[in-house]
């Protein structure tokens, strides 16, 4: 009796492991399917991992590294990974926090004498929230002409800290990269060490990843919020080290993974250098990295003990929906077509909710006529900031969380978002 009851367990666990196996192949061959679509062998390319359990259970490259030297994609290529750069600053600022050589409720004056805060008191975790109300250096006009200069950080904060401020701090959210440049020097000063060399010593070398630095482009315009380069593998070792509390403490990590609220009560949907949303119910931690030549998005889900990387060498093929997209098949949900509408101060109810767009699947596009007022607006998908579209060069190509979308003058209009080639939006807003 006892021999059957064995040899009917074994039975059964070599049945679950086989259809397991057939079910990996299945969802590897749409894996392959999508990104090869969308990567295609004799343009520019992209590496894409997804880790389950915390094990590595797909990791491969598509098209090209080069397209001038004809130098096909590797799994193992660098990547510039732009604003996810923001994780690694967040738990520096986490690290010197546990240490006692900060508080996140200091003032930046503290660090910054000088800094104008125009009677406000704005805190380090202002800073970590995007909820400060200092103007993006990115989002200035002139920044455009500073981007291949050598400047020192201290240059840097000269160029942005006199812009008058956007909002009270904590009345409002607004992605802002000015705010992670100054916790990038905030680092420095309470570290002793530059950015770059305590990013290195703290977590490269103990976690054994890589860093490259590119010589081509000036990298102290991004750095601490968007320097970094990595693989998709390297960061996998990051996102384990992270949720394993080998940096920082379970207590200080909450507070990264927890939505931070402004001053009315509402939350935003982000934490301490981490966006905090969900895919079809199972909540997410993550981010994306814009940065020239290279698009990036990391997603995890805790509660699936899933996590996926797609990086890509050119900002005209974004890797953030087959990013959300795999993670979607990787818990075994149906993919489902995100359902868009337009929000913002040009729109009926302001930013606080989306007007609903119609989608004709004969041209792939999502379209809506509507009276709108002189403002801003953006694209979003299914009511959240998840997904979520601007025109950062003001050239009609949509971009995740580009810039908001300006509109000169009241009217009535068509607004159309085109989605028919993949990973490259466009839209057109015409006055009826």
């Amino acid at each position: 009796m006892k021999n059957s009851i064995l040899l009917l367990a074994f039975g059964l666990l070599f049945n679950l492991a086989f259809a397991q196996q057939k079910d990996d192949k299945q969802l590897f061959a749409e894996f392959d399917k999508m990104l090869s679509a969308q990567y295609k062998t004799n343009e520019t390319g992209a590496t894409a991992l997804v880790a389950r359990n915390g094990r590595i259970v797909y990791r491969k490259a598509f098209g090209m590294a080069n397209l001038e030297l004809n130098i096909q994609m590797q799994v193992d290529n660098v990547f510039r990974i732009g604003s996810i750069t923001k994780q690694f600053t967040a738990v520096a600022i986490l690290q010197l926090m546990e240490q006692g050589k900060l508080n996140l409720q200091d003032s930046i004056n503290k660090f910054f004498p000088d800094y104008p805060t125009h009677g406000h008191k704005i805190t380090i975790e202002h800073l970590l929230t995007h909820t400060s109300g200092i103007q993006s250096y990115t989002g200035i006009k002139d920044f455009e002409k500073k981007m291949t200069l050598d400047l020192r950080p201290t240059e840097m904060i000269d160029f942005f800290k006199n812009e008058p401020m956007e909002f009270a701090p904590g009345t409002k959210w607004n992605y802002n990269n000015s705010g992670y440049f100054l916790l990038g020097y905030i680092i420095e000063k309470v570290s002793g060490k530059t950015y770059p060399q305590y990013i290195e010593e703290n977590f490269f070398k103990p976690l054994g990843t890589g860093f490259i630095n590119a010589p081509y482009l000036n990298m102290n315009q991004p750095y601490s919020a968007g320097s970094i380069q990595s693989t998709v593998e390297d960061l996998f070792k990051w996102h384990q080290a992270v949720h394993g509390y080998k940096l920082v403490k379970k207590q200080s990590l909450d507070k990264a993974f927890t939505k931070y609220k402004l001053t009315d009560g509402k939350e935003t949907e982000y934490g301490y250098g981490w966006s905090l949303g969900d895919i079809q119910g199972s909540p997410t931690i993550g981010h994306n990295g814009g940065i020239p030549g290279f698009l990036t998005q990391s997603v995890y889900l805790p509660k699936e003990d899933v996590f996926v990387a797609v990086f890509s060498n050119c900002g005209c093929n974004p890797p953030f929906e087959i990013a959300d997209k795999m993670a979607t098949l990787a818990i075994g949900k149906t993919i489902a077509m995100p359902k868009w509408g337009i929000i913002g101060t040009s729109t009926p109810n302001n930013w606080d909710a989306d007007q609903p767009m119609t989608y004709d699947a004969a041209s792939k596009t999502w379209k809506i006529t509507l009276n709108l007022k002189a403002g801003e607006f953006k694209f979003r998908a299914n009511g959240t900031w998840n997904i979520n579209l601007g025109d950062t060069n003001g050239d009609g190509a949509l971009k995740r969380d580009g810039d908001n979308l300006k509109l000169a003058a009241n009217g009535n209009y068509t607004v159309s978002l085109m989605m028919n080639d993949a990973g490259h939006y466009t839209y057109t807003l015409i006055k009826n």
